[in-house]
């Protein structure tokens, strides 16, 4: 799962939703990301590897926190 800006850092990700910025989330081909709950993100976005792992709460279809 991922988020709809490609963040590089986590700190860069929890600053972007505790300022306000619309964040959203897409799944590439592996089904569809939850519009209320909690969901698990991952980036960078492919093809760069993984350097950091997030637990976030939906409402709405948008992230309004990350853990």
């Amino acid at each position: 799962m991922y988020t709809s800006i490609d963040f590089k850092t986590k700190k860069d990700f929890k600053d972007a939703v505790a300022a306000g910025h619309t964040v959203t989330l897409y799944s590439p081909g592996y089904g569809t990301p939850k519009s209320n709950g909690t969901e698990y993100v991952e980036g960078p976005h492919s093809p760069k590897p993984h350097t950091w792992y997030a637990e976030v709460k939906v409402v709405d279809g948008i992230v309004t926190s990350v853990k």
